[in-house]
């Protein structure tokens, strides 16, 4: 890619369904994007993705860094981690008030398992730090966390 930087977009779209529809197409093309291409690059790039979550409506991350003649690179990150607990679940969206309805419960299984899928995006190698993150979010969620399920640090 060459030429400047015009803008560098951060977005969370779901894989393999990035459309020209609003808050996207407006989004690209106020950014001198080619919105149909952009739209078939993602989701040719993020069809694994759709497999891998059998049809499971999970966000991927991802940088759409766009340069002054109007080309671009795109950068696949990761599955966002609320996406991959849903998926998990099988739940559709999280708690519309966390703090005092739970929609679900996850176990110390589901918590290793959903580890292993979202490690490469975390920014420390340590199992355990890991699974009390991902805790964290399902807790944010409305979803308890099964007795014994994450160990606490003495």
């Amino acid at each position: 890619m060459a030429g400047k930087v015009q803008a560098i977009l951060n977005l969370e779209i779901v894989a393999w369904k990035a459309q020209p529809a609003p808050p996207l197409g407006p989004m690209l093309g106020a950014n001198g994007v080619n919105i149909g291409a952009f739209t078939q690059e993602f989701n040719s790039k993020t069809q694994e993705y759709m497999q891998q979550f059998s049809g499971a409506d999970v966000k991927i991350k991802c940088t759409l860094t766009v340069y002054a003649d109007r080309t671009y690179a795109l950068e696949l990150i990761w599955p966002v981690t609320s996406g991959v607990i849903k998926w998990k679940l099988g739940i559709k969206k999280g708690a519309s008030e966390p703090n005092k309805e739970q929609i679900a419960t996850i176990n110390r299984q589901q918590l290793e398992e959903i580890a292993e899928i979202v490690k490469p995006m975390m920014n420390t190698e340590k199992p355990e730090s890991i699974i009390r993150s991902i805790a964290g979010t399902a807790k944010n969620m409305g979803i308890k966390i099964a007795p014994g399920a994450v160990k606490i640090a003495a």
